[in-house]
């Protein structure tokens, strides 16, 4: 399933690099004003911090929510608290789109994330293009020479890397390159079964100067104090979104304990 995520991803930017080079997305890449720090926002709190996403379908579920109007939701996100906003741009499976991006990008404050399966400098460059601060990489789908190139190539962008991780070696390779965001995701994105537990058994690997994030199998406010006790600083956040009454659940899981006690 990734590799076939990956390679639609790839297709879908050779379709859109033939109407906009690369020279002309990494002007207005270079044109954009300077991107919001990632770092800061979501840097270790008393409280958890949320990273809500936008997010209308994916492959495990299909369809979620129609969003009409992503700015809306967007900014009822931002006014709910929500740290920084993350936003899939993957058109086949999560139909999602970089106008969608560039729209919530306009519409808050805070930071916004580029989640799709970047593989190549053409989608790094288009997303700090549409506003992007921060960018998603998916170790598993990635060697480590171009993990390292599309790391670096998003530091030199100004944008922050969320490096996501499914093992203790994915966690030991995005150290390797230096992340201060690494993320664990809990649904395996080649068979994408959920491991709810994992975050806690690889937590300890990542060190307390990285911004920790766990990702996916979040229904309700007990699974986020599950994911703060065990250490997370940060928990991203979609299907219970935008599946229920956004604002409502973005306040329960927000008043979640500090340390997660029940």
């Amino acid at each position: 399933m990734l590799g076939d995520l990956v390679a639609g991803a790839l297709e879908d930017a050779a379709a859109r690099r033939e109407h906009r080079s690369l020279a002309q997305v990494e002007a207005d890449a270079l044109a954009r004003p300077a991107a919001l720090d990632a770092l800061a926002a979501l840097a270790p709190a008393d409280r958890v911090k949320i990273l809500a996403e936008v997010k209308r379908a994916s492959p495990s579920r299909g369809d979620l929510s129609a969003i009409p109007d992503p700015a809306a939701l967007a900014v009822s996100y931002e006014t709910g608290g929500a740290s920084a906003i993350s936003v899939l741009t993957e058109q086949r499976r999560f139909k999602g789109s970089l106008d969608d991006l560039e729209q919530v990008r306009q519409s808050v404050s805070v930071p916004v994330l580029r989640k799709d399966f970047i593989a190549e400098p053409y989608q790094v460059f288009e997303a700090r293009a549409a506003g992007a601060d921060l960018v998603l990489l998916i170790v598993a789908a990635l060697d480590q020479p171009l993990l390292a190139e599309l790391h670096g190539l998003i530091g030199e962008l100004g944008m922050t890397a969320l490096v996501e991780t499914h093992s203790a070696d994915e966690v030991s390779r995005a150290l390797d390159l230096g992340a201060q965001v690494v993320g664990v995701n809990a649904r395996d994105l080649s068979t994408f079964e959920l491991d709810q537990d994992l975050f806690a058994r690889l937590a300890d690997q990542i060190p307390s100067g990285v911004v920790r994030i766990a990702e996916s199998a979040v229904k309700n406010a007990g699974d986020v104090a599950h994911y703060r006790r065990a250490g997370a600083d940060v928990v991203l956040v979609g299907e219970a979104l935008v599946t229920g009454d956004p604002a409502r659940t973005l306040a329960e899981f927000l008043e979640v304990d500090p340390h997660g006690a029940a």
